[in-house]
C-alpha cells in the first residue's frame, strides 16, 4: 500500500514538474532532472510492486544471489615469430594449415619475390586465445626459429566497467523513453528526444567497445615472418676423426698451394724485368776487367 501511495505521488509530482515546464530554460533544466529522478523511483516502485505480487519472500530470496556474476579473466595476447626456411612457399602453406587445425584464419598476408619464387612472406593470423601456447609451439617447428616474441594485457577491468556502463546507459534510455511518452509539450518533446538521441550515441559506441574487446580476447594475434634463406648458407657442425682430419689437411693443403701459386703470380713480372736488365749488365761486368787486364799485361818473353 506504501509503495502505491509513492508511486501515485510520484506521477503527480511529474505532471505538476511538465505544467510549470515553459517558465524559463533553467527551469526546464530543473524539471527534467526532477523529472528524471521521479521517472526513476516509478519504474523501482513499479517493479517492485509487480515482483512482490507475482512471487513471494522467498522467490525473491532465491532469486537475488543470480545477481552476482562471477567475472571471467579477459586477456589480449599477441605474438611475433620469425622464421628461416629454404622453401619460403612450403614454410606458407605450413602456416596455413597450423591456422586450420586450430580453428584460426589469416587474416592479412604480405609477400615479396625474385624470379618466380617466393623470398619472403608476413602472415597475420588469427587463432582462438585458449589455443595461443599451441600455436606457438608448432609455428616454432615450421622453419629454422630466428625469434618470438609473446605480449600479453589483461583487460579484465575494462571489460567489467564496460559492462556496467552498458547496463546503466539502458536503464537511463528506458527512463528517457518513460517520460517522452509522457510529455504533452512541444519544448518538452524536443528536449527529451535530443538527450534521448545522445544517451543512445553513448550507448552504441559502449557496445563497440565490448564488441571489440570480445574480439581481442576471443582471438589472439599471432604476425609469423618467413625469410629464404640465404644462399650458400649451411649450418656449421663439429666434426672429427681420422676422415675429418684429412678433409681438413687437404683443404690446408689446397689452401697453401693457392697462396704459393699466388705470390708466383705476383713475382713474376718482376722476375722477368730483372732478369732483363740483369744479364746484360752482368756481361758487360765480365767483360770489362778481362779487357784491361790483357792492356796492361807486358808481351810474353820467349825462353832462350
Amino acid at each position: 500500500m506504501t509503495r502505491r501511495i509513492r508511486t501515485a505521488a510520484a506521477l503527480a509530482l511529474l505532471a505538476s514538474l511538465a505544467a510549470l515546464g515553459g517558465c524559463s530554460s533553467s527551469d526546464q533544466d530543473a524539471v527534467h532532472s526532477t523529472a528524471d529522478s521521479a521517472a526513476q523511483e516509478v519504474d523501482a516502485g513499479a517493479g517492485t510492486s509487480a515482483a512482490d505480487a507475482d512471487a513471494g519472500p522467498g522467490a525473491r530470496a532465491a532469486a537475488a544471489p543470480a545477481r552476482t556474476t562471477v567475472a571471467q579473466r579477459a586477456v589480449i595476447a599477441t605474438a611475433t615469430v620469425a622464421l628461416h626456411s629454404d622453401d619460403v612457399r612450403a614454410a606458407r602453406n605450413d602456416v596455413q594449415q597450423v591456422a586450420d587445425a586450430l580453428r584460426g584464419e589469416v587474416a592479412d598476408e604480405e609477400a615479396d619475390s625474385s624470379d618466380g619464387e617466393l623470398v619472403w612472406t608476413r602472415l597475420v593470423l588469427r587463432v582462438p586465445t585458449a589455443r595461443f601456447a599451441d600455436a606457438i609451439t608448432r609455428l616454432e617447428e615450421i622453419g629454422e626459429l630466428d625469434s618470438t616474441e609473446r605480449d600479453t594485457e589483461d583487460v579484465t577491468t575494462q571489460v567489467i566497467d564496460n559492462e556496467a556502463r552498458i547496463r546503466a546507459q539502458e536503464r537511463s534510455l528506458r527512463r528517457i523513453e518513460v517520460l517522452l511518452d509522457r510529455a504533452d509539450r512541444i519544448a518538452d518533446i524536443v528536449s527529451i528526444e535530443s538527450e534521448l538521441t545522445r544517451r543512445q550515441s553513448d550507448l552504441d559506441s559502449l557496445k563497440q567497445q565490448r564488441a571489440w574487446l570480445a574480439d581481442q580476447t576471443s582471438m589472439s594475434t599471432i604476425t609469423v615472418h618467413v625469410e629464404r634463406t640465404a644462399a650458400g648458407a649451411t649450418p656449421e657442425t663439429e666434426e672429427s676423426g681420422f676422415l675429418s682430419g684429412l678433409a681438413s689437411g687437404w683443404d690446408g693443403l689446397s689452401a697453401a698451394a693457392v697462396a704459393l701459386a699466388t705470390l708466383a703470380g705476383l713475382l713474376l713480372p718482376w722476375a722477368v724485368v730483372a732478369l732483363a736488365l740483369g744479364l746484360p749488365l752482368w756481361w758487360l761486368a765480365r767483360r770489362g776487367p778481362r779487357s784491361g787486364r790483357s792492356a796492361a799485361e807486358p808481351p810474353a818473353q820467349p825462353l832462350s
